[in-house]
């Protein structure tokens, strides 16, 4: 904290640090920093080598593999943008993404890979993207070589950020004709890790999409902490929210109060448009060197360049001036990097003296709404920033990125045992991860609330099918007569009319089988520990010939001893 730095100057990098993140620390953090040499000997290492499951580990700001490091290849040599976690360590996310290596799985099962990208605040919206990219990149070459390779997403700070929009993109494809999917199958992703979420929406737990969103994620049984009440606040980057689809509930987005990066408050409409211009502009220059020629005219263009995206933005909307949008819902709007001209919103008609009037079209100003528009500039500019001077008057860079007391640094040290909270998010994190591990090294299938739904579906229909084609439906025929009565009659055994012989049928004449004859497993997959065999029964063959084969099924049951 520079004492000659004016308080104004101060806050504009707070919040330039806070909101250009998933950064992490600014100034006086330990970040890890490799030993890199230019004579360093660089052995390669490739996806060749397959792994049950592989944690694909994205750090936060400065954290990232960098040249003289063994980087990862392909079968062919390709060079990769990650490095194993043995060749590269991390002072932070280690501890989730190596747990399972410490002695908890079978050795070789497992791997972690740190994916290399610029990791800095100098064009930050690049920087994640090129993360996001390389993260895919590493899945899909991995997943050439070994099809089966689970993965695990884990990722801080500004690797939060990327973790994020890797996970998203992810679970929110659609396959091709053929089944496959751009990415990887969404099914091959089966836990993702976030630690500082800036993407978090206002009212999330820290599981968004399982069954109990406060607790778990769905298939670990574990609790993270007791009670269901949420963090207040969200995300300092709206902008990057969005649904999980496919991965819903197996996402752990973990937030401290306190860390700004994920849970600013509501109603700090300026500090989010200062984070939206923080990722437009090189903040890491802006921050060592403070206003220069250079990095005033860095700023000056982008804020040129909202301002002009703004009006052209208004003068889109012939009716502006009856809509309820002020002119800095229009600035936030315009100043997400993803903004792309000619994307207008609906303008809602405004209420003269209490009444509804008409918007005319092509109108853009008129003098009838200025006074109420006015009005409603003030008003929402000042109901839009009720948090925003709290949060300035109690420093922000402090509260968020302090030295030691900093709440973006919580992961590693929030348990609180006495109120029911007996892990840190960190090692929770780990313990997750390890049990994915497990289960992927024993070829268990992943538990997911949809797997298991589906898997009930289909149980349901293995025992209510055959009572659609029986007037007197037997679930002990359905399961042991096709194999133990007469030869001649193997799958028609469901439209036996005479359930009370075939009920007591011998026990060791139901032995040899170990599945319905009739089943096919649901994807290979079966619900949890205890539950009987899932199987889907084809109705439709024993319907078909149950009028020719009903009398030998009938005769055939009868002396059965």
């Amino acid at each position: 904290m520079n004492v000659g730095k004016s308080k104004l100057a101060r806050v504009a990098l707070s919040a330039f640090a806070i909101g250009a993140l998933g950064a992490g620390v600014v100034v006086a953090a330990p970040w890890s920093t490799p030993a890199t040499s230019t004579e360093a000997s660089i052995e390669l290492v490739s996806t060749a080598t397959c792994y049950d499951m592989v944690s694909i580990a994205i750090g936060g700001r400065g954290d990232t593999p960098r040249e003289g490091v063994k980087w990862l290849t392909t079968p062919d040599g390709e060079r990769l943008p990650a490095a194993m976690s043995g060749d590269y360590s991390s002072d932070w996310i280690d501890q989730a993404v190596r747990a399972p290596n410490n002695g908890n799985v079978v050795p070789d099962s497992y791997a972690a890979v740190y994916v290399e990208y610029p990791a800095d605040l100098a064009s930050y919206e690049n920087a994640v993207q090129t993360g996001v990219t390389n993260s895919q990149t590493i899945m899909k070459s991995i997943t050439a070589s070994c099809p089966k390779t689970r993965f695990a997403i884990v990722g801080y700070s500004e690797g939060a950020d990327v973790a994020r929009r890797t996970a998203m993109e992810v679970g929110n494809q659609v396959a091709s004709a053929d089944g496959t999917y751009g990415i990887v199958d969404p099914s091959q992703v089966v836990g993702v890790v976030i630690f500082a979420d800036a993407g978090r929406v206002s009212g999330d737990g820290p599981f968004p999409g399982a069954e109990n969103p406060f607790s778990n994620p769905d298939g670990f049984d574990t609790k993270y902490q007791n009670g269901s009440n949420a963090i207040p606040g969200q995300g300092a980057l709206p902008g990057t929210s969005g649904g999980f689809g496919a991965l819903d509930g197996r996402v752990a987005s973990f937030c401290s109060d306190g860390d700004l990066t994920c849970a600013l408050p509501e109603n700090t409409s300026l500090i989010h448009l200062a984070a939206n211009v923080g990722r437009q502009v090189n903040a890491d220059a802006l921050q060592n060197e403070q206003l220069t020629p250079a990095t005033g005219a860095d700023l000056a263009l982008a804020l040129g360049r909202i301002a002009v995206n703004a009006f052209n933005d208004i003068a889109s909307q012939p009716n502006w001036m009856q809509s309820d949008e002020t002119f800095l819902d229009v600035l936030i709007k315009v100043s997400e990097p993803n903004y792309k001209p000619g994307t207008v919103t609906t303008p809602v008609s405004a209420k003269v003296d209490g009444e509804q009037e008409p918007i005319e079209t092509g109108q853009m100003v008129d003098l009838v709404y200025l006074p109420q528009k006015i009005f409603r500039e003030i008003t929402g500019f000042i109901s839009s920033n009720q948090n925003t001077v709290p949060v300035i008057m109690n420093d922000p860079y402090g509260l968020t990125l302090g030295p030691g007391s900093g709440h973006h640094f919580d992961y590693w040290r929030d348990a609180d045992a006495a109120n029911g909270k007996p892990l840190t998010s960190v090692q929770y994190a780990a313990a997750w991860l390890t049990q994915l591990a497990e289960q992927a090294n024993k070829g268990e299938p992943v538990k997911t609330k949809e797997v298991q739904e589906k898997a009930g579906r289909a149980a349901i229909e293995t025992i209510v099918a055959p009572a659609t084609t029986s007037p007197t439906p037997t679930p002990t025929a359905t399961t042991t007569a096709p194999v133990t009565t007469s030869p001649v009659v193997t799958t028609t055994v469901p439209v036996v009319p005479a359930p009370a012989p075939a009920a007591e049928a011998p026990a060791p004449a139901a032995e040899p089988v170990a599945t319905p004859a009739c089943t096919v497993p649901v994807e290979g997959e079966t619900p949890v520990e205890g539950a009987p065999p899932v199987c889907v029964t084809p109705t439709e063959t024993p319907a078909a010939v149950a009028p020719e084969t009903a009398v030998p099924t009938t005769t055939a049951a009868v002396p059965a001893p």
